[in-house]
Parts: C-alpha cells; sequence; structure tokens
C-alpha cells in the first residue's frame, strides 16, 4: 500500500486521511463523473522548511477547467488556497505527490451533471519514480484513445480513465513496462498516463492538441525550456513507423517527469540520449529551484 500522508482534505475540512471515506452509493463512482490533477512536491534542497511544487498555477488553473465540464465552478485560487493548507498540514519531509479530486457528490442513480451535488477533495503520498529513470519498454496498445468529439479531453476526466487502465493491464500482462496509445486516425497519441515525443536529427517532434492528446503540463513546460536550448520543435500527427527508427523516444508527466524508452515492441532504441538527458537535467534543476530563469515555475511553501 502507498505510503499516504496523514491528513487530507475532505468536505471542505481536514482530517485523517484514514476518516476521508466516501459512500457506495456516491454518483462520480458510478459514471466517472469527477476530474482530478496532480503534482508533485519536495523539500527545497536548499531550505528542509520550505516545500517546492512546481507550476501550481497551471495545474490549478487545469483543474479549474476540468471542473467546469462537470457543470461545478471551482476557482483556480481556491485550488490553490486549499494544497497550500494542505502541505503544512502535512509537513512532508521527502518528495510526495497531490491528489486533488472534483466529482459528483450526491448519492444517486441518474447519469446527469445538472441539480447534482458537487464537492473537492484533496489527498496526497510519498512519491518516488514512477517509471524507471533507466527507461521503459512500450508495446502498441490494441485500444484506441478517446476522441475529443465524444469526451471532453481537454479535462482530465475519470471516466476517461478507463482506457489508460485497459491499455496499461493489456502491455504489462505481455511483457512490458506501458502502452503507447493510437488515435482514431491511426497517429501515435500519447501512453497510458504520459505525452510523448520523438526525437529525430536533432528535432522534437510531439503530437499537437489536435490529436486528441492531454494538454500536459510537463509538456508544456519541455517544449518552452527546449526552444530556449535552441532545440527545433515541431508539434504534429507523427506516425507508428517513425517510432522504431527515431535517435530518441521519450515520455513526460507529472508522475512520470521524461523517462526515457529503450523498447518499442521488438525494436531495441538507442541507449545514447543527450537530447532525454539534457532536457531532463533541465527539467530537474527547474524543479529543484536551481534555475533562476525558471523560477516563476516553482511555488514556495514554507512550513511552520
Amino acid at each position: 500500500m502507498p505510503d499516504f500522508l496523514p491528513i487530507a482534505y475532505y468536505k471542505q475540512q481536514f482530517v485523517p486521511f484514514g476518516e476521508a471515506n466516501l459512500s457506495i452509493a456516491t454518483h462520480a463512482l458510478h459514471y466517472g463523473t469527477g476530474a482530478f490533477g496532480g503534482m508533485r512536491g519536495i523539500p527545497d534542497p536548499a531550505n528542509p522548511r520550505q516545500i517546492l511544487l512546481f507550476r501550481l498555477d497551471r495545474h490549478c488553473q487545469r483543474l479549474s477547467q476540468s471542473a467546469k465540464f462537470l457543470h461545478f465552478d471551482l476557482p483556480a485560487d481556491k485550488i490553490q488556497a486549499v494544497i497550500a493548507d494542505f502541505v503544512k498540514q502535512n509537513q512532508p519531509k521527502t518528495s510526495f505527490y497531490i491528489r486533488p479530486f472534483v466529482y459528483t457528490s450526491d448519492l444517486g442513480i441518474a447519469p446527469r451533471l445538472h441539480n447534482i451535488q458537487k464537492d473537492f477533495f484533496v489527498y496526497g503520498l510519498e512519491l518516488g519514480d514512477y517509471l524507471s529513470p533507466d527507461g521503459v519498454s512500450c508495446r502498441i496498445s490494441s485500444w484506441y484513445r478517446q476522441e475529443d468529439r465524444s469526451l471532453p479531453l481537454r479535462g482530465k476526466i475519470s471516466g476517461a480513465y478507463i482506457t489508460s487502465s485497459l491499455a496499461k493491464t493489456e502491455a504489462v500482462e505481455s511483457g512490458f513496462d506501458e502502452a503507447i496509445l493510437m488515435n482514431a486516425q491511426g497517429k501515435v497519441c500519447e501512453a497510458s498516463g504520459m505525452n510523448i515525443f520523438v526525437v529525430r536529427n536533432g528535432k522534437l517532434f510531439a503530437p499537437g492538441f489536435d490529436q486528441d492528446i492531454l494538454e500536459g503540463i510537463t509538456r508544456d513546460s519541455i517544449l518552452t525550456i527546449a526552444r530556449d536550448l535552441g532545440i527545433e520543435c515541431i508539434e504534429r500527427p507523427v506516425d507508428k513507423t517513425e517510432l522504431p527508427i527515431a535517435d530518441e523516444v521519450f515520455l513526460s508527466g507529472t508522475a512520470a517527469k521524461i523517462t526515457p524508452v529503450k523498447r518499442i515492441e521488438n525494436y531495441e532504441l538507442s541507449q545514447q540520449r543527450p537530447v532525454t538527458e539534457l532536457l531532463r537535467d533541465k527539467l530537474t534543476a527547474i524543479t529543484e529551484n536551481r534555475d533562476p530563469t525558471y523560477r516563476a515555475w516553482v511555488h514556495t511553501i514554507t512550513l511552520d
């Protein structure tokens, strides 16, 4: 079982994690009518009485936007204030992950978003490496990413993650670490819970927003950093056949950070990953507040 942080925010108050329990009749449990966020926090290496959160404002903004799809008005500044208090309540001593969640909290059986109560909770857990930093093996999933015309993919809607779950389990049970999903047009989309990047001839390629991807915050950060480093970045449809002949492939996400891909199906990729390593080192320095250029991306919380 994960090491959960001791205090959760539930029903507009802070309570022991073990007391933050939902009814089995909760509407969102049955219909996937929830939306979540995820952000990492670390103790400041230069001052352990300070906690560093990476791009907290963007994470809160995205969750607020996700809540709108559920007809729930939850301002980003409200989310941010709760998360800051949540961190102070827990006094974390090691790297951790925060999971805020908005959901239809009524007890009922009618699938709807109108005339139904909504609520918001936050919990956290200690988290080191989500995927191996040495690299992962990937298979092309038999499951396809949903289309934006059938699901609001610009929100992290909980019900959408059945596809991710099916793809991840299929990959692991067939001997791989992770899945790569295609979209309905047959183009490379993303991994089970991560965006994907391809490096060819010194250029960085990524599926664009028109490819039914999640608008990843780590993805956005990587593109900004790469362009600042003078790396040409191109957002466009990516074909499956580009993957095995790529110079480098890596995955990105809040939990995964930057994770290199070492094998796709039966194709081994190069162990020389200069672009991936450059970007990963840069991102690590930024999240640890060691790069003044991107200091605005790091939110500092001082523990009492």
